[in-house]
């Protein structure tokens, strides 16, 4: 029988044990959400927070991603003789992959590293050891607000980008590289469908549900020492960036095999 010091010395044996505790936390928030009283003043509180140091990066972040998108697809659909597709390309790339990316990269990157350090000072100060001995649930009562406010400002600001990143695409590829507004808008509708949309709105509320519960473990686990919050908070947003690349790749793989082409 292994001791548990020869265990540690396993490669990636801790990190198989964290991921199995972020998984663990994950399943106790989707449990806390039915769970009553709920803490809707905290929900209201930090929806407000998170959308408040989120809207004015986002929006400015997704006039140059639209226009990039637009500009790279429209040059290399006018070297092939496919200018009628610009359209239906851009908006397609924008909607379905950077509008999604963008919002939940921002609120990782705003919203859960505020979070990540709200829950990290209060573990520091054992105000989570005190409530769990007065009987209060931590993760009903703090962890689960944050979640759900995360969710809920994420798939708010998907659409924002979405709407702002189209717009932008059209301003540049009509305005700067002389494309007609007709067949711009005429290959969109043809070859997009709603559920292009839909896909776009669930990857937003995935990646804000990932970006909060990675924020919410690491303020619950900070590293010792007076530096330790600071440590969870960068260690939050890193490994949130790499889950959401990860994630986002399979679900754009599903989609592709599961949801048929308008074309087909």
């Amino acid at each position: 029988m292994s001791s548990p010091a020869s265990t540690a010395r396993i490669p990636g044996i801790g990190m198989l044990r964290e991921t199995g505790k972020l998984f663990a936390l994950a399943l106790d928030v989707a449990r806390g959400v039915f769970q009553r009283p709920f803490q809707l003043r905290e929900f209201i509180q930090q929806a407000w927070f998170i959308a408040s140091v989120t809207i004015l990066p986002t929006a400015l972040v997704a006039i140059p991603f639209g226009a990039i998108i637009s500009l790279q697809f429209g040059s290399l659909a006018g070297q092939i003789g496919a200018e009628s597709y610009t359209g239906a390309g851009s908006v397609l790339a924008t909607v379905q992959q950077a509008a999604p990316l963008v919002t939940a990269l921002l609120v990782a990157g705003a919203g859960g590293s505020a979070v990540c350090a709200d829950i990290g000072a209060r573990t520091i100060r054992e105000e989570i050891d005190a409530m769990e001995v007065l009987g209060v649930s931590a993760v009903q009562r703090l962890v689960v607000p944050r979640v759900l406010a995360c969710m809920f400002v994420a798939l708010l600001l998907n659409g924002m980008v979405s709407v702002i990143g189209v717009l932008g695409g059209y301003f540049f590829n009509v305005v700067l590289q002389g494309g007609t507004p007709g067949a711009y808008l005429a290959s969109f509708s043809a070859l997009a469908q709603l559920s292009d949309l839909w896909v776009g709105e669930l990857k937003a509320l995935i990646f804000g549900f990932i970006a909060a519960v990675v924020a919410a473990y690491r303020g619950l686990n900070p590293p010792p020492g007076p530096k330790g919050v600071g440590d969870a908070v960068n260690q939050s947003v890193v490994i949130t960036f790499l889950l959401l690349f990860v994630v986002n790749v399979v679900l754009t793989l599903l989609y592709l095999q599961l949801v048929p082409s308008k074309l087909d």
